[in-house]
C-alpha cells in the first residue's frame, strides 16, 4: 500500500478535523479523560478518549469512530476537541473510540472492538455521567461503515456470557454516517466491481461471504437505529449509490432514516460550503433521537 492510497481513506477524517476547527471560536469548559481502556487484545490496550462538558451537559453521549480505511490512529485529545466542539457546546459527551487497526486487524475484528466499546460505555454510564440508553454513534468513511454496522447489528447482550460486558447491550439510539461504504461485497478484492484503489487496503482482503456479513446493507432489519447518511455526489471512492442502496433498504424495513447527497462534494465531503449544514443536520438528528425521543 502506498501513501497515496492510504490518504484516500485517511484524508476525509483529517479534513473534518481541520475544517471544523475553524468554527470553534469560543471554547467552553471541557473535562478530558484520555486513554480510557475498554479492552485488551494481543497484549495491547483498546482505548477511547472521553470529552465531557463541565456545564449544561445533557447526559447523552456520541461515540465517534476514529477510523479511515479501517486504520485507527491515535492523536492528542486536544486535537480531537476542535472536531467535537459544536457537540460539546450543545451538552453532548463525546467519546473518541479507537479500534484494533488495519493492517494487523481485520474488519470483523474492528466491528467486535466497537461493539465492545458501546457495551463498555453503557456499563460505565454512571462513571461518565450519561444515561445508558442515550448513546449515538457517528463516523466518516470507514468510521461511517462501523457506525452503520453498530446501528444495524446491535444486540441485547448474551445473558449467559462469562464476561460481564458480554451481557450488556450493544444497541445505539441513533447513527450519523458520512460517506460510508454500505456494501462491502462490491469493494473487497474478490468483487468484480472492486475499484483498483481498493487493492491497496488490507482491510478489504475479505472473502465475499464475510464481506456480506459485515455490510450494513445486508444487516438492515426493522429494529435498526434511526440513521442519517450523508454522501458526496462526486465521490469516486465511495460513490453516492452506497447511500442510495441503504436508504432504499431502510425504507423497505420501516427504519427511520434520512439521506443527504451534496451534489458537488467528493469523498472529503466537508468544505466551506457544506460544513455548517453537516454540523447542523448532525445536531438536529441527535437532538431528536437522543434528547426528545421520536
Amino acid at each position: 500500500m502506498n501513501k497515496t492510497q492510504l490518504s484516500c481513506w485517511i484524508l476525509p477524517l483529517s479534513m473534518l478535523l481541520s475544517s471544523t476547527a475553524a468554527i470553534a471560536q469560543s471554547i467552553s469548559p471541557v473535562v478530558i479523560e484520555a486513554d480510557v481502556v475498554y479492552g485488551h487484545k494481543d497484549g495491547l490496550a483498546l482505548t477511547m478518549d472521553v470529552f465531557r462538558p463541565e456545564v449544561e451537559a445533557n447526559r447523552a453521549a456520541i461515540l465517534f469512530m476514529v477510523s479511515g480505511g479501517w486504520y485507527s490512529k491515535w492523536s492528542p485529545p486536544e486535537q480531537m476537541r476542535h472536531l467535537f466542539q459544536p457537540y460539546l457546546d450543545e451538552g453532548y459527551t463525546m467519546i473518541a473510540v479507537r479500534h484494533g487497526s488495519s493492517p494487523r486487524y481485520t474488519i470483523p475484528e474492528a466491528v467486535l472492538d466497537v461493539q465492545r466499546a458501546v457495551r463498555f460505555v453503557r456499563l460505565n454510564a454512571a462513571r461518565f455521567d450519561i444515561e445508558a440508553d442515550r448513546l449515538g454513534v457517528m463516523g466518516m468513511s470507514a468510521g461511517g461503515h462501523l457506525s452503520l454496522i453498530l446501528g444495524t447489528t446491535g444486540d441485547d447482550g448474551d445473558s449467559e456470557a462469562k464476561e460481564e460486558l458480554g451481557r450488556v447491550s450493544s444497541r445505539v439510539a441513533a447513527v450519523v454516517a458520512l460517506v460510508p461504504p454500505t456494501d462491502l461485497r462490491v469493494a473487497v478484492w474478490d468483487a468484480p466491481e472492486s475499484l483498483p484503489a481498493y487493492r491497496g487496503f488490507p482491510a478489504l482482503n475479505l472473502p465475499l461471504d464475510i464481506a456480506g456479513r459485515y455490510s450494513p446493507l445486508v444487516n438492515v432489519t426493522e429494529d435498526d437505529a434511526p440513521s442519517l447518511v450523508m454522501m458526496g455526489g462526486k465521490d469516486k471512492l465511495v460513490p453516492a449509490k452506497h447511500g442510495e442502496w441503504i436508504d432504499d433498504a431502510f425504507q423497505k424495513k420501516g427504519v427511520k432514516h434520512k439521506l443527504i447527497i451534496f451534489p458537488e462534494a467528493g469523498h472529503g465531503l466537508v468544505t466551506d460550503a457544506t460544513r455548517d449544514q453537516i454540523v447542523g443536520e448532525t445536531l438536529s438528528w441527535f437532538d431528536h433521537y437522543l434528547n426528545q425521543g421520536d
